[in-house]
């Protein structure tokens, strides 16, 4: 069932969920956290995505040498796209301790993004992922990159795996949640999610093997129930890919120049919109 809505008519009221600090307290969840090596099993691939001087949202191998994410996390509050060197992916991280550690050598967001803090419109979330290119691949038996899954319907049973506020320390999943509809690109779900839950993968069953289906982009209240937009990864994944491999090898030691609506940004101070 297609919600064939605006965002903006279904009254959902955007909070881009990128965690603002690691001290946040507690908030109840019905999520479950991973608690023990053999909980995560099948999970590493996940982790989180640490942004010094900001807080952190979360992120999952797609291929050895890159992870997948929101692309809200890429940018501070005024707009400006931050440093890569502020990044650091730590694949399974529970504890304290993470089966793999890398630092980040550029950022990618779609290359039709448009960062805007209170965005409430449907192309914003639609649009909101990004890639991030690791320092070094990650070649594990534990830490295997997912597939992506097709675009999931209105019914599709999902789930989701994630970091965030009060339980920065250790991945949590929902088992199951719905998908309720979709409107112009942007995936409304059933799912719990919290501030550091931005770019978690949400996942579903295809052909008994788990992929990824959508990423969280913002969550939202509909009717006073609160639910988790994502972006239906099919089209803009395969653009954002594509764009990716136009860029050619990224620089050793050197800046990144931040490309946006065709336009090359020198000083690499301020997104372009698209």
């Amino acid at each position: 069932m297609k919600i064939g809505l605006t965002l903006k008519r279904l009254g959902l009221c955007l909070a881009f969920t990128c965690a603002l600090s690691f001290g946040a307290q507690a908030q109840q969840s019905e999520l479950v956290p991973f608690q023990t090596m053999q909980d995560s099993e099948g999970w590493d691939a996940v982790g989180r995505l640490d942004i010094r001087g900001k807080g952190f949202c979360t992120a999952a191998l797609i291929r050895e040498r890159l992870i997948l994410t929101a692309a809200h996390c890429l940018y501070d509050t005024d707009g400006t796209r931050i440093d890569p060197g502020r990044f650091e992916f730590r694949a399974g991280l529970r504890d304290g301790r993470a089966e793999a550690e890398r630092s980040i050598s550029r950022t990618i967001p779609h290359p039709a993004y448009s960062f805007k803090e209170d965005a409430t419109a449907a192309p914003a979330v639609a649009l909101d992922i990004a890639v991030l290119e690791l320092n070094h691949p990650i070649r594990m038996t534990r830490v295997r990159p997912y597939q992506i899954a097709p675009r999931p319907l209105a019914g599709d049973e999902v789930r989701v795996v994630s970091y965030g506020r009060g339980r920065s320390d250790a991945p949590s999943m929902q088992e199951s949640c719905r998908v309720i509809g979709h409107d112009l690109g942007v995936i409304v779900m059933t799912c719990d999610v919290e501030y550091g839950s931005s770019g978690s993968p949400v996942f579903m069953v295809v052909n008994g093997e788990t992929r990824i289906a959508s990423v969280v982009s913002a969550m939202a209240q509909l009717d006073g129930e609160r639910v988790a937009l994502g972006t239906s990864l099919a089209g803009p994944l395969s653009d954002l890919l594509s764009h990716y491999a136009t860029l050619g090898p990224a620089r050793v030691n050197g800046t990144q120049r931040f490309l946006g609506g065709g336009q090359r940004n020198d000083t690499g101070a301020k997104f372009i919109r698209p």
